[in-house]
């Protein structure tokens, strides 16, 4: 995957007017194109020798879905047969068991399962993949939040009925849109009735959290329609909506219409965000709107503590290394990966393949982009507690030029909020209505030159 040698592109300047406001989506740091073959390939037991395994974040990647939809960089497959989801399911067990042996009594505060969709499970298949989770990683899952994924088409009352059973706090449905032309601009093969059939189980079935995605910039969408999403999904008084631009790969028709198409996602972005906020929501980040009273696991931090993924795509994060499994988009990459882990021996699991190692200034940055990205911002007291300096002396360059730009600010109110909170630094309202751009210019020099020579799959 590594192509050699090479200087790194300089990094991106978010405060630039000819800056492109959808740079990437900053999910996690280090993005995943700058992981490498670990060699030697590092036993489990060394990687988490020393670790505090007390606050686990646990995640399940289910990687099949019932179809792809157009704008998808996921690391899924579609159309498996039974056959390939029951070897899956064994060799999840198998990782599973090598896991659990390699960390000190583990203890798990939050768990999640995505994909893919994990609902591409049957009823059955999902209950194995609860058991197997519960009895060889010894995870209390009706004890801890849990998110699950799910699509309308795989939202049936007998899968639902498994996940409420098994302690599912969360529910995610993508919905994207309710017209159905733009679903369908969208490669997404649904209709609204099927939606709201979906949603209707969803409410039905009494999930603690109703997560509803909505994407904005789909060819063809108008302000009226936007808005027309915006009032259907508020219909449903979802705990929380997930607004997410739409991206595409470069030179097809979109991509063709850069700034053009910039302005009009800012526009519909900057539209449901205040339509959302009137309607009663709060910011958390970019994507994110909550009711307000509602949080996230308050014993998990991102940007400190630990991730155990299990499954074929999963990432696991210790506080020096990231590690996981080969990656690829392509379909026919993706299935020969997954052809692959299911035929792992049990030792096979019990050492990191591929990953990234963070020193001490990879650690800081990635503190810095994980907070900065929310709205709540960066605790400076927090920073200076885990790094021994203020934040400041570490990026002052970075962060004044971000303030000069009128995207970041000092001791202020969140967007939408009131009062301000002292001791913080964050994004201002149009800070974090560019926070694709920010995040990726944040980015290290090394991070920014593996990524360029990432060869895609």
């Amino acid at each position: 995957m590594d192509g050699g040698p090479g200087a790194p592109a300089p990094p991106p300047d978010a405060t630039s007017p000819d800056a492109g406001p959808y740079q990437g989506y900053v999910y996690a740091y280090p993005h995943k194109t700058a992981y490498r073959p670990l060699d030697p390939r590092p036993p489990l037991a060394e990687v988490w020798a020393g670790e505090p395994v007390d606050r686990l974040f646990l995640y399940l990647h289910i990687p099949f879905c019932e179809m792809r939809c157009g704008f998808c960089n996921l690391f899924t497959r579609t159309g498996a047969p039974a056959e390939l989801v029951d070897a899956y399911l064994g060799a999840l067990e198998r990782q599973a068991g090598a896991v659990r042996e390699a960390l000190n009594a583990p203890r798990f505060v939050a768990a999640a399962i995505g994909g893919g969709t994990p609902t591409y499970l049957d009823a059955a298949e999902l209950t194995r993949m609860f058991d197997l989770t519960e009895r060889v990683m010894g995870a209390d899952l009706r004890a801890v939040p849990m998110a699950v994924e799910t699509s309308p088409a795989t939202a049936t009352a007998d899968r639902l009925a498994v996940l409420a059973e098994r302690g599912t706090t969360r529910i995610s449905i993508g919905v994207q849109s309710f017209v159905d032309a733009e679903a369908r601009a969208a490669a997404r093969s649904q209709r609204r009735q099927e939606v709201e059939t979906a949603l209707s189980r969803i409410r039905e079935a009494g999930f603690e959290t109703l997560n509803l995605d909505l994407i904005y910039g789909i060819d063809g969408q108008t302000e009226a329609s936007w808005r027309y999403s915006l009032d259907a999904a508020l219909a449903w008084k979802p705990e929380e909506i997930y607004l997410y631009p739409l991206y595409v790969r470069p030179l097809t028709g979109l991509g063709r219409r850069a700034r053009d198409w910039d302005d009009h996602r800012l526009t519909l972005y900057r539209q449901g965000r205040d339509h959302l906020l009137a309607a009663g929501y709060e910011q958390i980040s970019m994507r994110m709107f909550r009711l307000p009273g509602r949080s996230s696991p308050a014993e998990y931090s991102c940007q400190s503590d630990g991730m155990v993924g299990l499954g074929c795509g999963a990432r696991s994060y210790t506080s020096h290394l990231h590690y996981s499994h080969e990656y690829a988009v392509g379909a026919g990459q993706v299935r020969a990966i997954i052809d692959d882990y299911v035929r792992l021996a049990p030792g096979e699991f019990a050492v990191a393949n591929v990953g990234f190692r963070l020193d001490e200034e990879e650690r800081r940055r990635r503190h810095l982009i994980q907070s900065l990205l929310q709205a709540d911002g960066l605790d400076h007291a927090a920073y200076r507690a885990r790094f021994g300096a203020g934040v400041e002396a570490h990026f002052g360059e970075e962060l004044e030029r971000l303030t000069a730009g009128g995207l970041l600010e000092r001791d202020a109110p969140p967007p939408g909020g009131e009062g301000a909170r002292p001791g913080r630094l964050r994004l201002t309202a149009e800070g974090l209505a560019r926070s694709d751009a920010i995040g990726p210019a944040l980015f290290s020099g090394r991070v920014r030159a593996l990524m360029a020579r990432y060869e895609g799959r």
